[in-house]
């Protein structure tokens, strides 16, 4: 089984990949304008969530880092 610290790295070189790939994501949010009894008034707004490229670098940096202590830990038992 492989130890926690090489999971949470192997998690943050994917994210780290995906982000910078991406840089990040849209969704679609149905928001109620106006309501007059039964009739309502609805609008979908497109939102966009952005990771600047700086937080991609880091978790893939900080992922390698992880990655590389949790074999120089294996090969020292």
């Amino acid at each position: 089984m492989k130890s926690l610290t090489t999971l949470v790295g192997i998690a943050l070189i994917i994210f780290g990949i995906i982000s910078l790939g991406y840089q990040g994501f849209h969704y679609t949010q149905q928001e109620k304008i106006a309501q007059l009894g039964d009739l309502q008034v609805t609008a979908q707004t497109e939102k966009t969530v952005y990771f600047p490229p700086i937080v991609g670098g880091l978790s893939l940096a900080a992922g390698i880092v992880l990655v590389l202590i949790a074999r120089i830990k294996n090969k020292s038992r």
